[in-house]
């Protein structure tokens, strides 16, 4: 079986004084010697910043194990479709993050509407590049992945 990794679980170990940093350790502690951990081109970016080098990055994955999958043109796909569902479902309001409220945001001066997304395009990237490519993805952001990728398999920590 093969389990795509979320950038959010590897920064949890690797940021000291992560909040999450002992659940997301032994999430990936559980996984077994016949399974394989992955990730997409947008979590090796995103994992890179914390490293002062490619070698030392290079280094880290080929230590834990975890291999660079690229996407490929289904997963790609698959994304833009749930960007723009998602694009189009955000373009009007603003959602709050902690109680779900729905509210406009309109610019003062001219009166049209602000658009507002709290997810960025590299996070449906992780998401498809998952559904299409792998068995299941390690995660703390389940719902945003439930909602988009529909038939994922969601491993939290």
């Amino acid at each position: 079986m093969t389990i795509a990794v979320d950038t959010n679980i590897l920064l949890d170990i690797l940021i000291p004084n992560a909040a999450h940093a002992q659940s997301s350790l032994n999430c990936l502690m559980r996984i077994n010697s016949d399974e394989e951990l992955i990730i997409c081109e947008v979590v090796f970016a995103e994992l890179g910043s914390q490293f002062p080098s490619f070698k030392d990055l290079n280094t880290f994955l080929r230590d834990t194990g975890i291999r660079l999958v690229s996407s490929d043109e289904a997963s790609l796909y698959e994304a833009s479709a749930a960007w723009k569902k998602y694009s189009d479902r955000k373009k009007k309001m603003v959602i709050c993050p902690a109680c779900g409220h729905h509210q406009q945001s309109t610019c003062l001066s001219c009166k049209e509407n602000i658009p507002y997304r709290q997810h960025i395009l590299a996070d449906f990237l992780i998401g498809a590049h998952a559904k299409i490519q792998v068995d299941s993805l390690i995660t703390r952001d389940r719902g945003f992945y439930r909602t988009y990728f529909r038939g994922l398999n969601i491993v939290t920590p």
